[in-house]
């Protein structure tokens, strides 16, 4: 599955990060990062220039020798990027000095044809689109492979009983297959959107000052359709200056991966408490003052960065009330929440996949949490059991006494001592009703299931 690349794409090379702050090491990690920083958005914004050149050439209303030296130009110019941010301030919006300063270093001939008959929204936002097609590539990479590092522990764990736990209690046998199944078919999904984002949200912003293309005379529809294949994206219907649909659909897929990212990672912190000690990630982390401690930091990580998505999807559906046909500071509101959103998300796919790629399973610990319980976990099991002969309500009564009535180890004991259910169940069949492996119920099946869905997956030749 490769929806994010297209042949005619120009080639920018590999994107790095630069030394970053204090917290992005954490905070900001991963190849998004490096994706939607200062220098990847001026990267968009030249790339959108150009082809907006190239393009109006290929329409014959700019000379092709004018096309050339611009997509050159902004190719290969260094440009100013804090003295681009610095004369933002003059147009609210810093297409204006890029494209001042692109004009300044094509010269006065070429210059009258850079940015002809765009406006600045038409710009930033389609090179929103490019970045973002851009940055959703590694996110994507990210949470395929947490996805398969989840195919990979529900195949080894297949059959590795553990107690489930509802409302935080230990509820019913199950295996730690099956729970790392329901990892793996959230994280599917949530890959899945995210490449199906890939496709569907990026399109090209053309429509002049007002969204009517006047400027670009009777060559403007076509020059719509002639600018997003030259940067590999979708031609929309109309202009979307105020209809933000395109950034709503966008939030959703990255809060629903957030989501999911941090509810596998919540599990992992769970599991790896000292008095459960079930997970243990491979590189734990330590303590500045407690030598003895083992964090789970990779999971930790993510669920910080994940935690973030929820309130800057708010922002950027906040942002879709804009007035008329361009928007009074809305539009400008969603700039620094959108690559906040891509940046956090991107790090907390890329923590979860350091996680679970070295994740560490006890299972021999997991059995043992199990068995503390003297076989409490299998007390609907027993109760059904004796229901057919005592009634259900009798039979609840007799083993929630049981259950209640004394240490856990004895809880087999006390069962086989009730005359009741001497009446019943002999001590062999009694004993065959506590064992945890027999109450499974579909899991064979169910872990089945999600691992077929998994391998049936477009992108799993690719792994």
């Amino acid at each position: 599955m490769k929806p994010f690349s297209s042949p005619s794409e120009p080639d920018t090379g590999p994107a790095e990060a630069g030394p970053g702050g204090l917290f992005d090491a954490l905070l900001a990690a991963g190849a998004v990062r490096a994706a939607v920083d200062d220098q990847a958005w001026l990267r968009a914004m030249l790339d959108v220039e150009a082809a907006l050149a190239r393009a109006q050439s290929a329409l014959g209303t700019v000379p092709a020798a004018a096309a050339e030296a611009i997509t050159a130009t902004a190719r290969d110019h260094r440009f100013d990027l804090a003295g681009i941010g610095a004369g933002a301030t003059g147009a609210g919006n810093p297409v204006v000095p890029l494209v001042a300063a692109l004009r300044a270093a094509v010269g006065p001939d070429t210059g009258r044809y850079v940015h002809a008959g765009a406006t600045s929204q038409d710009i930033l936002d389609t090179a929103a689109m490019l970045v973002v097609r851009r940055a959703l590539a590694p996110l994507h990479d990210d949470v395929a492979r947490s996805a398969a590092a989840a195919a990979r522990l529900t195949e080894t764990h297949r059959d590795t009983l553990l107690p489930a736990r509802t409302l935080l209690q230990q509820a019913l046998p199950t295996t730690f297959g099956l729970v790392t199944a329901g990892w793996l078919t959230a994280l599917d999904t949530a890959a899945d959107a995210v490449a199906a984002a890939g496709d569907r949200v990026p399109a090209v912003q053309l429509g002049g000052a007002a969204g009517t293309l006047a400027a670009f005379g009777p060559t403007g529809p076509a020059l719509v359709d002639r600018l997003a294949a030259e940067l590999g994206l979708t031609a929309p219907v109309l202009p979307w200056h105020t209809d933000r649909s395109r950034l709503a659909d966008l939030a959703g897929v990255l809060g629903g991966a957030a989501g999911s990212i941090s509810k596998v990672a919540r599990d992992v912190t769970l599991h790896a408490q000292t008095e459960i000690a079930e997970l243990v990630e491979e590189q734990p982390g330590g303590s500045s003052t407690l030598p003895h401690k083992r964090n789970p930091v990779a999971a930790v990580t993510a669920l910080a960065c994940a935690t973030q998505a929820p309130g800057l999807v708010a922002t950027l559906l906040a942002s879709m009330t804009q007035e008329h046909q361009r928007a009074a500071g809305a539009w400008h509101a969603e700039w620094r929440p959108l690559r906040s959103l891509l940046e956090s998300v991107g790090s907390a796919a890329y923590w979860l996949r350091r996680c679970l790629e070295g994740l560490r399973v006890d299972a021999v610990r997991m059995r043992a949490n199990l068995d503390a319980t003297g076989g409490a976990l299998l007390a609907e099991r027993v109760s059904g059991a004796l229901a057919g002969q005592l009634g259900r309500q009798r039979a609840n009564e007799i083993v929630k006494a049981a259950v209640t009535g004394g240490p856990a180890a004895g809880l087999a004991e006390r069962l086989a001592a009730d005359p009741q259910v001497g009446t019943v169940l002999d001590r062999a069949r009694l004993d065959e009703l506590l064992d945890p492996a027999g109450y499974l119920g579909a899991y064979d099946d169910l872990i089945d299931r999600a691992l077929r869905a998994h391998h049936r997956r477009p992108d799993q030749g690719d792994r």
